[in-house]
């Protein structure tokens, strides 16, 4: 090969070295961004159990509420 074909081949892959200098810093934003998705998406999961467990709770609440009316009703007569 000639001077200017090496000149030529090195400054190719000059380039394709600096692209994939470019390829990496903007694959590790992005793994950084999914790492905050990840998290994010696991704090959601996390509150929508802690709501599901809430809403269970307040459901028992709810029926032994009703047992209780039940109970007085029929203490006083007031059932059909």
């Amino acid at each position: 090969m000639n001077a200017a074909t090496e000149n030529l081949v090195l400054e190719m892959l000059r380039g394709i070295r600096g692209d994939m200098a470019d390829m990496r810093a903007v694959q590790k934003e992005q793994s950084v961004r999914l790492a905050e998705i990840a998290a994010g998406l696991g704090g959601l999961r996390r509150d929508s159990a802690l709501d599901a467990e809430v809403s269970a709770h307040l459901a028992t609440r709810v029926d032994r509420a009703f047992d209780e009316i039940d109970r007085i009703k029929r203490r006083l007569d007031l059932t059909d």
